[in-house]
């Protein structure tokens, strides 16, 4: 056996990217690819916490964002360094986004498992009508 054969065995072909659009999102989901614009980036006050050293410990950057396409908008939490790259009228993609629940809310965020990339500017006009992170769930349990 070659070691070109052993390679190949190995080696799983990359899948192409399925896009989707915003009104497909639905809460608990994962692994969507979307190209969405920016249409706002507000920065979250940081609260400033104390460690028992009373040294202060630095928060995160988070940025609340309203992004969305021609389909509907919804928030998106961006953390740390992709607050750089989630700035007003930023065209970007989404790899591997998911759909979190936040005050019963939908909220959209790219974990590490992820990756934002700034892309060239679209020409869809941006379905504010339609934003998903007004529609209120509410956790259900059913009983076995």
């Amino acid at each position: 056996m070659s070691m070109t054969a052993d390679t190949k065995a190995t080696t799983a072909p990359k899948r192409k990217p399925v896009f989707v659009k915003v009104n497909q999102l639905k809460p608990g989901t994962s692994g969507h690819t979307l190209i969405v614009k920016v249409l706002e980036s507000n920065p979250v006050k940081p609260a400033i916490r104390r460690s028992s050293l009373t040294q202060s410990i630095r928060s995160p950057r988070i940025a609340e964002c309203l992004i969305g396409d021609d389909t509907g908008c919804i928030l998106f939490t961006a953390r740390n360094d992709q607050v750089d790259l989630m700035k007003t009228g930023a065209t970007v993609i989404l790899r591997n986004a998911k759909i979190d629940l936040f005050k019963d809310t939908m909220r959209m965020v790219v974990d590490r498992w992820g990756r934002i990339e700034v892309t060239d500017p679209v020409s869809f006009e941006v379905n504010r009508g339609n934003n998903l992170s007004l529609i209120e769930y509410e956790l259900v349990t059913i009983p076995a």
